[in-house]
């Protein structure tokens, strides 16, 4: 049977056996397309998701799972973390000492301890699509499967709703590798087309002044903030001029249709609206242009690149955003700041206990706290992720190194029985004690907060069928 995506505001789990069965007899019929589907689904027969859009904090690197939400304090010592646990607002479950902020939302917050897949070290393909079959390298490919957020960007343009300025899927604070001069494959359009690729910002990060040259194995405070590309007129070019541009950029599509050429001719009026709408909609600019904050709340979220970021993030899912991504990024080889991001093969306590605890531990209770106090945590689902987790040995150089086999992520706010926890690990945090979790399962989990049927399928470069969330299973004990 297939089941093919439609409108964003419509999710495809309230179609009933029946008319599934009629889709699939009429699709072998070759009766029945796309455009009659999503005609079908905005019919009625489907249920409203309890998140109107997701915020993705991404740790890029792997994080240290064992150090944060599923500590092991009887574990040997060559295994156990030097952080102790700490209560939290959620009977039974506890987290790392130096994450006392997170501690008091976690009755808003389920984690889930038994994530594991087997498609390779920072390989992030399978965080962001739930495909877990190994590539032969970390570049992405046109071959890929499309992403969560360009999954949602692509049932945007299937929408008829006027056009708002905004895009469905904002990628922050830069793409993905950018401080690494290394593009890496996972949060982008795959085989649906570039035109369903996020939104994605600049940035331009610097440590503060004073601060000595990186030595290795020192992490560093990252500033700075996540600027729109392509946001400036050209001197002398007027917004009327601009128009007049844009209708014979628009006489020369008409010809490009004609001439066979529609999968490049709507990628690219599809990158020429979003540029035009970076131009031209303040709507948009204002939601970037973070003085129209309170000074104390930027200083609330941290007033760094990633705390930016994702105060930015929040306006973004207040304008209607669905899916926004904020990475916190690595970029030592692009401008020698921050040594490691969350990949510590090194020095991993010190790193993470004065620096990527602290900041991950203010930004995050920033955000539950911002979304509470505004009435968009009921609306908002927060996810934190990694590509993969770390050893559970800790290696000679007092780090640890890369392991995918078991590690945790975190939910929170809209569709999420807070004050859980599901699966667990080993008594070293090695492998799956019980309940394992893929990533396709986070990816169901994902979508079905937000109304969309994880089961649906979109068509392949080669028109087949490919179900979004590549056979994962919504993760039920931890969804309200």
């Amino acid at each position: 049977m297939l089941t093919m995506l439609g409108s964003p505001r419509r999710c495809c789990d309230g179609i009933t056996r029946r008319e599934t069965l009629r889709a699939g007899a009429l699709s072998a019929l070759g009766g029945f397309g796309l455009p009659q589907f999503l005609q079908a689904q905005q019919a009625g027969h489907v249920r409203p998701g309890k998140a109107k859009s997701v915020i993705l904090l991404y740790l890029l690197g792997g994080a240290a799972t064992q150090d944060m939400v599923d500590l092991k304090p009887h574990a040997p010592k060559e295994v156990r973390s030097q952080f102790k646990p700490i209560a939290t607002s959620a009977s039974g479950i506890e987290v790392c000492e130096h994450l006392p902020q997170m501690a008091k939302w976690m009755h808003k917050t389920a984690v889930v301890r038994s994530l594991n897949h087997k498609a390779g070290c920072h390989n992030c393909l399978p965080s962001y699509s739930g495909y877990e079959i190994p590539q032969p390298d970390q570049h992405p490919r046109d071959t890929d499967p499309p992403s969560m957020g360009s999954v949602c960007e692509y049932l945007k343009a299937q929408d008829s709703s006027p056009n708002t300025g905004f895009p469905a899927y904002a990628y922050l604070p830069c793409w993905l590798g950018w401080g690494q001069v290394f593009r890496r494959s996972g949060p982008y359009g795959g085989f649906l087309g570039k035109r369903y690729d996020a939104l994605t910002t600049e940035c331009a990060p610097y440590k503060a002044k004073g601060t000595p040259n990186v030595v290795p194995g020192t992490p560093q405070t990252v500033l700075g903030q996540p600027k729109l590309p392509s946001s400036t007129l050209q001197p002398g070019l007027t917004i009327d001029r601009l128009n007049a541009r844009r209708g014979l950029l628009q006489q020369i599509d008409d010809q490009l249709r004609l001439q066979d050429a529609q999968s490049a001719a709507q990628t690219f009026g599809r990158h020429q609206q979003q540029a035009f709408n970076i131009l031209t909609s303040s709507r948009l600019k204002q939601a970037f242009d973070l003085s129209h904050e309170k000074p104390e709340l930027v200083k609330r979220y941290g007033d760094t690149l990633f705390g930016n970021s994702t105060l930015i993030g929040r306006r973004l899912v207040e304008e209607g955003v669905r899916f926004v991504n904020v990475t916190w990024d690595l970029f030592w080889d692009r401008i020698k700041l921050d040594y490691d991001a969350w990949d510590t093969h090194r020095n991993n306590f010190p790193i993470l206990k004065d620096n990527k605890l602290p900041g991950l531990d203010q930004t995050f209770s920033a955000l539950m706290e911002d979304l509470d106090d505004r009435g968009l945590l009921d609306e908002t689902l927060v996810v934190v992720m990694s590509e993969m987790g770390r050893t559970p040995k800790i290696n000679g150089n007092a780090g640890r190194d890369h392991w995918t086999f078991c590690y945790s992520a975190l939910f929170a706010g809209a569709g999420i029985r807070g004050g859980t926890v599901y699966g667990a690990s080993d008594s070293q945090a090695a492998y799956v004690k019980d309940k394992p979790v893929s990533t396709a399962d986070i990816c169901a989990t994902i979508y079905h907060c937000l109304g969309i049927d994880p089961h649906s399928r979109v068509p392949d470069r080669t028109n087949r069928p490919v179900e979004i969330a590549h056979g994962g299973n919504v993760i039920h004990d931890i969804v309200a």
